[in-house]
């Protein structure tokens, strides 16, 4: 049996002063980038994609295929875009991974950029998160110095600029051509498409966008070989991956496991859920992906193991609810927050965000009106698969699902509060301290 946990990308989150490049190197660190400057960009491609490594960021789209998209004989320079803008709900992978270990992510920008030949690499992180850009612009000037970066890398022909990209908070730049946009300085909203960023991305160039986890899971590819990646995981889910627990459980976390284990397993590694309170309702991938239910538990979560029950894996974000919890008040702050994070680009997002907040509340407060279900149900219909990018979609997912799953407490808004039926001191995760001896609460 595979392990359930297998430490490769956040084996050195323990280790002392893990960031600085010192200790980065004792560890091994760049030696894959020495490795793969010995073999030719397209070998790089071709291991990559014989791993299986699949983009980490949500999609699941082959990596290794993403790159080889990009035309060989267009005269543009071509650009390598990291998409570190994690913003959806739930999700919180790729932030302690750069905080933890920025020089992970940097190898891996490095060999990427020698793969796709590329000489300008972008990391476009979340602006709110200063601490992560400042130890990532200390990693990419330590590299600088260490002849990892800029001219003639280590002793090559091969050249690169790596800039780290703050964005301003805005959670619709997580979509990647939205997010190419706003590196142009532009407002960040959704592009059409075609043509695709690998034809027309960054200034109209050639452009490859992964993922934080996507990028950094290259360099283990290169030392260890497809082979050991690929040996990992489940048929059509290759390698490790990072999940995030989070809510109600004992001891929420990062946990980095082969693809295709299961909730259960999950938690059992983190002590289950909290003590005397069994779990409810749970997302495989983030607020923006269809709910599951304990009856889930021994799903494989993978992209064809999730899929099969009619959700998406997204990106890992396991939040995990127990019966404390009520289905209408957690699914309406959710779409409380698509509402306020939508672009505005187009009607169906727009304007079916703010109509699906207004009948949630009244259902939160037990005055909803005979037809507001059917409501719901219809306004989704009519965004999901209308709307420019998959924001919209991503909001319509909790509320069907939760709909499917719990209709009789949608049904109960009709006449009682939800938090009559649902006390939200009771599922209040962090609960108050009394007060210091001496001090008067």
């Amino acid at each position: 049996m595979v392990d359930t946990v297998t430490p490769v990308l956040t084996a050195n989150w323990g280790d002392d002063r893990a960031w600085k490049l010192n200790n980065y190197e004792q560890g091994g660190g760049y030696q894959a980038l020495r490795k793969a400057l010995q073999q030719a960009p397209e070998e790089i491609v071709s291991q990559v994609k014989d791993s299986g490594l699949r983009g980490r960021g949500g999609a699941g789209f082959p990596t290794g295929m993403k790159w080889s998209f990009i035309p060989k004989d267009n005269p543009n320079p071509t650009y390598l875009v990291v998409n570190a803008d994690e913003s959806e709900p739930g999700t919180c992978k790729d932030i302690p991974l750069m905080l933890a270990s920025p020089h992970t992510l940097v190898e891996g920008v490095i060999i990427a950029s020698y793969a796709i030949k590329a000489k300008y690499a972008f990391i476009y992180v979340r602006g709110e998160v200063l601490h992560v850009i400042r130890r990532l612009q200390q990693a990419v000037r330590e590299a600088y110095s260490a002849g990892y970066i800029g001219k003639h890398v280590l002793g090559t022909e091969f050249d690169l600029e790596v800039i780290v990209h703050a964005g301003a908070g805005a959670y619709i730049c997580g979509e990647e051509t939205a997010l190419l946009d706003s590196l142009e300085g532009r407002r960040g909203q959704p592009r059409l498409r075609p043509p695709f960023p690998a034809v027309a991305g960054l200034y109209a160039s050639p452009t490859v966008i992964n993922n934080v986890e996507s990028i950094a899971s290259v360099p283990c590819i290169v030392a260890n070989g497809p082979d050991w990646f690929s040996s990992m995981g489940s048929e059509k889910s290759k390698g490790m991956t990072i999940y995030s627990l989070s809510g109600h459980v004992a001891n929420p976390g990062q946990i980095e496991s082969p693809m295709g284990i299961t909730l259960r397993q999950l938690l059992e590694i983190s002590g289950g859920m909290r003590e005397g309170h069994e779990l409810k309702f749970w997302t495989p991938g983030g607020s923006s992906t269809p709910l599951l239910t304990k009856e889930h538990l021994d799903v494989p979560l993978d992209y064809e193991g999730v899929a099969g029950v009619k959700s998406i894996l997204g990106t890992k974000a396991l939040q995990c609810f127990d019966d404390t919890t009520s289905i209408v008040r957690t699914v309406l702050r959710w779409t409380e927050f698509y509402k306020h994070e939508s672009c505005g680009k187009c009607t169906p997002c727009r304007e079916g965000t703010w109509w699906l907040v207004q009948i949630l509340k009244r259902l939160e407060e037990g005055r909803g009106e005979e037809g507001d279900i059917e409501k719901l149900l219809d306004l989704s219909e009519n965004i999901l698969g209308r709307s420019f990018c998959a924001l919209g979609d991503g909001a319509t997912a909790p509320i069907t699902s939760g709909i499917q799953y719990f209709r009789d407490e949608f049904e109960a808004g009709m006449h009682t509060p939800a938090w009559e039926l649902f006390p939200y001191e009771r599922s209040t995760i962090f609960v108050r301290q009394p007060a210091e001896a001496g001090v008067s609460s």
